[in-house]
């Protein structure tokens, strides 16, 4: 278990399985950006609520936005705690038991009250570089986001300080009395592939050799 950089409270640190625990910054910051999106866990009215949304890191922050009227929205707003989690599939583990397959994974799960971006320069360059983020140098080219889309949009942020990772890596873990047993066992990968880009039907002429990259 790794804990340079980070100091986890008995809270988030990982209890089952310990030994796959990660606490170094580096490695919460690397997939947080890999993630294509989170879900975070909240209480509303006093029950449980798990919302899946898009999220993007600057720094030690991290960030997540949605309509201004939504219910978790004004909930993370008002100051209630959170736990965002991301998480990434890399593969099926299959072993000669059924006890111990497994996948293999990374996941990170951050705690704490996230606060809400107000001014509008401010929500409009973090909005910039949620976009240009996933699509480098496409926010210049875009429309500029009107005042009322602006004021409709809400932006939270929650600073990374306490956090933890989880991951598995790796073939299966057998028994020593199992590696003979006449089954396949090994990893089958699993991840995640942009398809071809699907213009839109009333696309202008000229704009279809200009494909987005996605990174």
């Amino acid at each position: 278990m790794d804990t340079e950089n980070s100091a986890p409270s008995s809270f988030s640190r990982v209890r089952r399985m310990p030994k796959r625990g990660v606490y170094r910054r580096e490695t919460i910051h690397a997939i947080l950006d890999a993630a294509p999106f989170c879900h975070i866990g909240h209480v509303i009215g006093g029950r449980p609520v798990v919302i899946p949304t898009l999220h993007w890191r600057e720094g030690d922050a991290v960030y997540w936005h949605g309509n201004a009227a939504s219910r978790m929205l004004e909930a993370n707003e008002a100051g209630g705690e959170v736990c965002l989690t991301a998480s990434l599939f890399d593969g099926w583990v299959l072993a000669r038991s059924g006890f111990h397959h497994s996948v293999n994974y990374r996941s990170v799960m951050c705690f704490g009250t996230p606060r809400a971006v107000t001014d509008p320069a401010e929500k409009e360059a973090a909005l910039a570089g949620f976009i240009d983020g996933r699509f480098p140098g496409r926010w210049a080219r875009l429309r500029p986001p009107t005042r009322q889309e602006l004021k409709a949009t809400l932006v939270l942020w929650m600073p990374i300080e306490e956090a933890s990772a989880k991951l598995r890596a790796g073939p299966p873990i057998d028994e020593p009395e199992d590696l003979a047993w006449p089954v396949w066992a090994g990893v089958l990968p699993v991840g995640l592939v942009a398809g071809a880009a699907e213009p839109a039907p009333d696309l202008k002429p000229g704009l279809n050799e200009e494909l987005p990259v996605t990174r």
